[in-house]
């Protein structure tokens, strides 16, 4: 059966819009509002890792969820999660007496709970018979086909990332002599075992529930079919994207696995673009408005080009 590359994503936006008619408006508006509530739930633990961080200042969650949305809404539109430094940016000038560093590690506690969820999702959706095993990722197409028949510059591109981030680490180290004090401020709730289960992966948990609860309406918007395993399946299929941010929201990759997994019907190819496209208009239409509402600037353009010159501003302080 032959994957969707990521050549065709756009001819594949034209069977989507074809086939929009047929799309089921209820699951659909249901579905987008349970995943605006997962999204919700994400952005309340990320607040407690902060508020863990932050014991003695007043932090408040709205814009946490702000700077979340934002940042998520921007990574759906831009590769290489670009969103990422946005949401750094806006959570420290949202935290008085905050740290880059201290901001920045605080996002390193949320994926614990996405390795703990990747493992038994995966380890189902490999015994299906349908999703396809690494060594197959090759006849996938699109990034993931390139990286999986490539896997000398795949391991070169690993090592090397891994090597400049060591590197950068001990530079800014050697820089700042509290860097690494900072830090671990941002991951202080991880050593306290029962409030980090309690703040922050449980609410992923509930977060989690949601997300699921989405897709399976999704699923049934476009006709495909909700159901247990159909879920875990586009779950999968999720996580794997997620692991090549090479572009915006992992365009290519889904729609190719998805294909790959429920057949090359124009059901399932309206489908893998159709809820990529409203999950990521959805979102970026959350982050724009909580930018404007929340932290008054009119663009993601004013947010970046602000943020660069904070950053900048903070370099040449601490020079002198």
């Amino acid at each position: 059966m032959r994957a969707v590359p990521f050549a065709s994503f756009r001819d594949s936006i034209g069977t989507f819009l074809s086939n929009l008619a047929d799309v089921h408006p209820v699951p659909l508006i249901l579905g987008l509002a349970s995943f605006g509530v997962y999204l919700a739930f994400r952005s309340r633990a990320w607040f407690n890792v902060l508020r863990a961080a932050y014991p003695g200042q007043r932090i408040q969650w709205r814009k946490c969820w702000g700077a979340y949305m934002a940042a998520y809404g921007f990574n759906n539109v831009v590769p290489a999660r670009g969103g990422d430094v946005m949401k750094v940016f806006l959570t420290r000038t949202a935290i008085p007496g905050s740290s880059y560093p201290a901001v920045t590690s605080s996002m390193f506690v949320e994926p614990f709970f996405d390795l703990v969820m990747a493992v038994p999702v995966l380890a189902f959706a490999f015994t299906q018979g349908v999703f396809p095993k690494p060594p197959d990722f090759s006849a996938v197409g699109g990034a993931l086909g390139w990286f999986a028949s490539h896997m000398s510059a795949t391991l070169f591109i690993l090592t090397t990332l891994g090597i400049l981030a060591f590197v950068l680490f001990a530079l800014l180290s050697a820089r700042v002599r509290a860097f690494w004090a900072r830090v671990r401020q941002g991951v202080v709730i991880v050593h306290d075992r029962r409030r980090y289960l309690r703040e922050v992966f449980l609410f992923q948990l509930v977060g989690w529930g949601f997300r699921f609860t989405a897709f399976w309406l999704l699923l049934d918007a476009f006709g495909v079919g909700g159901s247990v395993r159909n879920v875990l399946l586009v779950l999968a299929v999720n996580i794997i994207a997620a692991l090549l941010p090479f572009t915006p929201g992992g365009a290519g990759v889904q729609q190719a696995l998805l294909v790959k997994v429920f057949g090359s019907s124009s059901v399932v190819a309206a489908y893998s673009v159709g809820q990529q496209v409203v999950i990521g208009a959805f979102s970026l239409t959350l982050g724009f408005v909580a930018l404007v509402t929340i932290f008054r600037f009119r663009s993601f353009k004013a947010v970046i080009a602000e943020g660069r010159a904070a950053r900048a501003a903070d370099e040449a302080a601490r020079v002198s």
